[in-house]
């Protein structure tokens, strides 16, 4: 049979990112209070095509990503980008994850217990080097200290998402970054509040009021301090209430140190 992707390619023209996207797979993440958790994971994985080749083999890549067992973890990414390279004969390979991951939370005053999902996203890629970015979006809720200010009852409040991406030096729990972006906010958002959980999360909120700036810079104070973290990037935004647009704020450590 002709095996015509691995025909010669005479255009002179390499790719730089071949591959397939979108691929829904189930997958198994790190849990710090459960060792695993059982997910969804969306992929896209790519590599590099040289000059003279006509093209990928495409369920290649999915046949890595089958042998590896399902586990996606910082720990073994760097062995699936290196089995993608080998079974495609690349010098580089990227690959990208997006999934909800979902953390049991209690109600501040009644303590009635509900999942809350976070999406997040492994970034990886891999030639000489190894590189991985792990990306954690956490919903919040804000109040404005302007209206706070000026406003003799009440204030405009909104919910708000923090994206954080950050490279390691050592492990950072999905867990971790969620606890400092809602412990940085006006107030976590929660699945289920019952009335005396609203009282609660209404006033304390009105006790912390957050600009996008406040949001970005609170978090960024605590990722300076942590020396696990070699790099980061945070970007706020806010859905505001009284407005038909976004506010948004973004600070990234410019220094990448090894």
């Amino acid at each position: 049979m002709r095996d015509v992707q691995n025909e010669l390619d005479t255009r002179n023209i390499p790719v730089d990112m071949v591959g397939v996207r979108s691929v829904t797979y189930p997958i198994v993440v790190l849990d710090r209070e459960n060792e695993h958790q059982s997910t969804v994971g969306t992929f896209n994985i790519y590599v590099d095509l040289p000059k003279d080749f006509r093209g990928t083999h495409m369920s290649r890549f999915v046949e890595v990503l089958d042998s590896h067992n399902k586990k996606i973890t910082p720990r073994n990414m760097s062995h699936i980008l290196d089995d993608v390279r080998n079974l495609l004969k690349a010098a580089v390979a990227h690959l990208e994850v997006e999934f909800p991951y979902f953390l049991r939370k209690r109600a501040p005053v009644s303590f009635i217990g509900s999942y809350s999902s976070y999406r997040c996203k492994f970034i990886a890629t891999k030639n000489e080097h190894f590189d991985f970015i792990l990306g954690v979006r956490v919903p919040v809720m804000t109040v404005c200290p302007c209206s706070r200010e000026i406003s003799q009852r009440g204030a405009h409040n909104q919910r708000a998402e923090a994206y954080v991406q950050l490279r390691m030096k050592g492990l950072v729990w999905i867990e971790e970054i969620v606890e400092i972006v809602e412990g940085s906010a006006s107030s976590p958002v929660y699945s289920i509040l019952k009335r005396e959980d609203e009282k609660h999360v209404t006033e304390s909120s009105y006790d912390r009021p957050r600009f996008v700036e406040d949001l970005s810079r609170e978090i960024v104070l605590k990722l300076e301090i942590d020396d696990r973290v070699s790099w980061y990037k945070v970007e706020v935004t806010s859905m505001e209430s009284i407005h038909n647009h976004e506010a948004y704020a973004c600070i990234e450590k410019r220094n990448v140190s090894s």
